[in-house]
């Protein structure tokens, strides 16, 4: 179905890309030589986002890959503090990364190379549109930082949320709206509000992304039965549901298969949007441009998505040592 209806696109620059935040790992620190030079391409990080941010300019999407490398690496630490009960220092990243998002000038030689590559992220992403965009990102990850505390939270104490709790839960520890955000200065251009909160705009929006949350989910489900995750949507359907593990999986590919559906309805209304904003002025005809841009990237979060799922290492449980602990890691704390 994906193969056939979302061709895969990816950006011109990729080729660079995996050179570049190969270099940009290891500078930070966030991975070790070693594990930079065994596993970093094919982990296929930056080939996610160069299938989904077409037409950004280079040094964006430059950037873009790295803070997405860096979200996988934090992804990763989170896991490890959360099964080796390291309860204090995950309470300290996350203060200090609340921390270094409405300052990162002051936290770019913190002595946690997350936190520190992190404030670098933020640097480079926040010279991209206006201070108007800054703040509702930095606002959107404010979020996601909170979301990951709950899950932490639920983890160490065995909670497994409901269905409707987990959805809305995954719609941030996923960091919808992030993903969303960077369409923008990929476009070139800062949408205003009423766009951002139109139907169709928002359906289309909410449909990519949550093919992405889904997808991944029954991507990630060996994986994380293998590490005794509790969070996972066939995870909370098996505990609060009743279903046996096939009926789960059936029931999260029919809403993966649901979210393509209904982007499918919706990008015809954001590009109908487009062409009532083109009304022969350069402010109309701009926001067009930007509005099929953005639409454009969100159909090609689908293709970019479902290969990077095939491809990367990091899904590749069978082929690991130990199932429960994926051999891309360097399994220690941040600055304990």
């Amino acid at each position: 179905m994906i193969e056939e209806a979302f061709p895969r696109n990816l950006h011109p620059y990729w080729p660079k890309l995996q050179e570049k935040t190969r270099s940009w790992l290891l500078q930070k620190r966030l991975m070790s030589p070693d594990k930079v030079e065994k596993y970093a391409d094919g982990l296929c990080y930056t080939d996610l986002m160069a299938g989904y941010y077409i037409g950004a300019p280079d040094d964006l999407l430059s950037a873009i890959c790295d803070y997405s490398a860096w979200f996988f690496v934090w992804d990763d630490r989170h896991d490890r503090d959360v099964i080796h009960g390291r309860t204090g220092a995950w309470r300290r990243l996350a203060v200090q990364l609340h921390a270094a998002l409405e300052a990162p000038q002051l936290h770019l030689h913190h002595k946690d190379p997350l936190v520190a590559a992190f404030a670098d992220s933020m640097v480079r992403l926040n010279g991209s549109l206006t201070r108007t965009w800054n703040a509702r990102f930095a606002r959107h990850f404010h979020v996601v930082i909170d979301a990951y505390d709950q899950e932490f939270r639920n983890r160490t104490t065995g909670a497994v949320p409901t269905v409707e709790e987990y959805i809305e839960l995954r719609r941030n520890t996923f960091a919808h709206w992030i993903w969303l955000d960077l369409l923008e200065p990929t476009a070139q251009y800062e949408l205003p509000e009423k766009v951002l909160e139109s139907a169709a705009y928002r359906r289309a929006a909410l449909a990519c992304q949550d093919f992405a949350a889904w997808y991944n989910d029954l991507c990630s489900l060996p994986k994380e039965l293998a590490g005794d995750e509790l969070h996972n949507l066939g995870i909370s359907l098996i505990h609060h549901e009743g279903l046996s593990l096939e009926e789960a999986v059936e029931e999260v590919r029919r809403r993966v298969q649901e979210c393509i559906s209904e982007f499918l309805e919706a990008e015809p209304e954001v590009l109908r949007m487009a062409d009532e904003a083109a009304d022969g002025t350069l402010a109309g005809e701009s926001l067009a441009v930007a509005l099929r841009s953005c639409v454009s990237n969100m159909r090609n979060w689908f293709s970019s998505v479902y290969w990077f799922h095939h491809e990367s290492g990091r899904y590749q449980v069978d082929s690991w040592d130990d199932r429960a602990t994926p051999p891309y890691i360097s399994d220690q704390a941040g600055d304990e």
